[in-house]
This record gives C-alpha cells, structure tokens and sequence, in this order.
C-alpha cells in the first residue's frame, strides 16, 4: 500500500530523515514512534505531499506522491498534530467544504458527512462555530475530515491530543474499527496507546527508523538476556550460594524483600536458559521455600529508550527551528493562494 524508499530530508545543515526505507502492508494499523526531533512528523509530512523530499520516493497505492500528487492523495487521509480547521465555519460546513475538495458530489456527500459525524461523536456540535469548541472536539472535527470519502490510507499524526480517557477509548475503538477497511498509520507520544491499538510498530531515531515489528515482538527483546525475580524464605547468605550453583546464571543480586524472614533475589540469565525448575529443587533441597517467581518483561517504554535513548534536544530544537520556518513560508505562500493548501492537508 505504501512505499517509502531511501527518503532524505534535509533543513539547511540538518538532516530530519536519513534514509528512510520501509513498506506498509494494506489492512494494518501501524504506530509511528520516536522522540522529538527524530522526524517523525516531517516523514509523515512528506508521505502526504504537504513538503517535498530533498532525497528518495514515496510511493502510496502505485502513485509517486511528488509525480502524481493528485492521484497519490486521492488515496490518502490526514490528521495533521493541529488540525486544519477553519474557525469561522459551523462544523457541518467545514466538513461539507472538506468532500467538495475530495469531489464528493450529490447525496453521496450528504450520507458521508453524517456518517463520519456519528462515527467521531459530532453529531451533537453540527452547527456550532468551530472556534467555540473545546480542544477536544476540534480534535474529533480533524478526525472526521481524515476519513471523510473513506480513503485507503488514514494517516493520523497525535490524534487523540486534548481528549479526555472516555474519549480518547472511544477514538482508540474507532480507529480499530477502521482498520477492517483501511490501512492506518498513527503517530502518538502515548506507548500504552500505541501497544493497545497497533499491529506494527515503526521506531525512528535521528531520522532512521531502528525498529520494525509486533509490539510483542519489540517487548520480547532483551539483548541476549532474562531477568527473574525470586522471593525466597530464608537467609539471604544460603539462597546466594543456591544460585550460585544454577548453570545459566549471568548475574544476581540479593535485595531486602517485603515480607519478614524473606530475601528477593533479582537474577539475571542467558535468555535461552530457563532456570526455573532447576531453581526450584535447588532451594527446595536447602529447605528454603521459593514464596513468588516472575519474569521481568521489558516494556514498549524501555525499548524505546533503549533504542532512542541517545537522541538529543539541542538536534530536536534545531530541526524544529528549521521545519518551523520553511512551514510558515510555505503556509503565508499558500494563503495567498486562497484554498491550495486545504487540498494539500485533506
């Protein structure tokens, strides 16, 4: 569905995405993941035709975004990080506004606007002013313009910024519901967010993407190692020289444990090794009875940081002075332009 094939960015001295390959297959919801300044939204820009690449190709459902636009974008429907709102307009107007751009015509248009209205909860704000509404359902109006004409490819950029948590599992639900028809690609600061709702997860550093796979995957990996956390009744002296029995045993450490007359044991193995059983009639021999033993999983959250714990701010400033100013050229050029710029956001 969408290919993205040595892509370079570069702002002045700085390089945003360093080429960047990777492939999207129809039918997924994909998370986008990276710290700030690691050119994330300035890929995701790109793969919409709203900057042109300095380097590299993207290419959605066939079309060359940067050779035939017009056709690439027909594919595509986007949810900027601040949504393209009109303020002045009713909410119903903008999104009627928003299918003459995408050439929705007839009673057609009428069914799609109050079918993305019901399906993003804003049936209820039809006729207000946007400018009165809350952050969150601007949030909401965003969305519903991304899906409006119900395009294959939804590309969603923090969409669930300044929602509440009964809105935000609402929009999460949404967006798994979407998936059935649509290929989806979200970008969200929010891991927990991202593991519950996505069938891939993309991590990209300093404009390279470093990671590519099942958020189970990701969580299972370990460099190499595994981790046990035994609480043990005894002596912290006799379970230490137990473990030191254990083949597999990389490293240990003997901690305090909660519970009186216990000692915690936080071990450390070579990740092919299970040395549970083993473990078990070890201490079971010494009469030392083994009161819990778990696994201690990697989460999403320490994969990240290991994979992008490196990436430094004054680059992340610098990129987003850069992108900042080369986005506000562009925005003053296409308001002089009158409506150019809506179609290429919608």
């Amino acid at each position: 569905m969408i290919e993205v094939n040595n892509l370079v960015k570069r702002y002045g001295n700085h390089l945003a995405v360093d080429h960047l390959s990777f492939q999207v297959e129809p039918g997924k919801i994909y998370g986008f993941l990276g710290p700030n300044g690691a050119g994330k939204s300035t890929t995701m820009n790109i793969m919409t035709g709203y900057i042109a690449p300095t380097e590299g190709t993207v290419t959605i459902n066939g079309y060359d975004i940067v050779k035939d636009p017009e056709e690439a974008k027909k594919c595509i429907g986007y949810l900027p990080e601040i949504p393209p709102l009109y303020q002045e307009m009713t909410v119903k107007e903008y999104l009627k506004f928003v299918a003459e751009l995408k050439k929705i015509k007839g009673k057609k248009r009428e069914n799609r606007i109050s079918e993305v209205m019901e399906m993003t909860m804003i049936t209820e704000v039809s006729e207000r002013l946007i400018r009165n509404l809350s952050k969150g359902y601007k949030q909401r109006v965003g969305l519903a313009q991304a899906i409006l004409g119900y395009p294959e490819v939804i590309i969603l950029d923090e969409p669930t910024v300044g929602l509440d948590p009964k809105q935000i599992i609402e929009i999460r639900e949404l967006i798994k519901k979407l998936s059935e028809k649509h290929t989806i690609i979200l970008s969200s600061h929010i891991l927990s967010e991202v593991q519950a709702v996505c069938d891939e997860i993309m991590i990209i550093s300093k404009g390279k993407l470093v990671a590519c796979d099942t958020p189970e995957g990701l969580t299972s990996l370990k460099n190499g190692s595994a981790t046990l956390e035994v609480h043990i009744l005894g002596e912290a002296e006799k379970a230490e020289r137990v473990i030191q029995t254990i083949p597999g045993v990389m490293h240990y450490t003997m901690c305090e444990s909660h519970e009186k007359g216990c000692v915690k044991a936080v071990i450390e193995t070579d990740a092919k090794e299970d040395i549970r059983v083993e473990l078990f009639y070890a201490l079971a021999n010494e009469k030392m009875p083994i009161l819990s033993m778990n696994r201690l999983e990697k989460s999403l959250e320490d994969i990240f940081l290991e994979l992008t714990g490196d990436d430094g701010k004054e680059t992340d400033d610098q990129m987003k002075s850069e992108e900042e100013k080369i986005m506000q050229k562009q925005t003053e050029s296409h308001a002089q332009e009158g409506d150019d710029i809506n179609e290429s956001n919608l």
